[in-house]
């Protein structure tokens, strides 16, 4: 069993910049692969961006390109979510997921754990 709280969210304006952190506890939690999804409102949850657990693969959204850089601190048990260049469309809420290795990492279905969520929300 793995926990997950996420921190980090709040309001901000467009073009500034937000990190969103992940703290991860429980069996083994280092040795999962970390994903980053998010909701905005009256809309699907999808897939924002990845991390190996030996982060040497990483995985990001077309959207987020550029602009949104995911790490990870095995030590800390923590993976963060560096938000740059924010935008109004990348107000939503952001979750924090692990899964087992192998499996497909921008699905959510892969992820097995998740957190309960920060808001983000970005205005014009």
């Amino acid at each position: 069993q793995v926990q997950l709280v996420e921190s980090g969210g709040g309001l901000v304006q467009a073009g500034d910049f937000l990190r969103l952190s992940c703290a991860a506890s429980g069996r083994s939690s280092s040795s999962y692969a970390m994903g980053w999804f998010r909701q905005p409102p009256g809309k699907e949850r999808k897939f924002v961006a990845s991390i190996s657990w030996t982060a040497g693969v990483i995985y990001y959204a077309d959207s987020v390109k550029g602009r949104f850089t995911i790490s990870r601190d095995n030590a800390k048990n923590t993976v963060y979510l560096q938000m740059n260049s924010l935008k109004p469309e990348d107000t939503a809420v952001y979750y924090c997921a692990a899964r087992v290795p192998g499996r497909a990492p921008t699905s959510s279905v892969s992820y097995d754990y998740w957190g309960q969520g920060t808001q983000v929300t970005v205005s014009s």
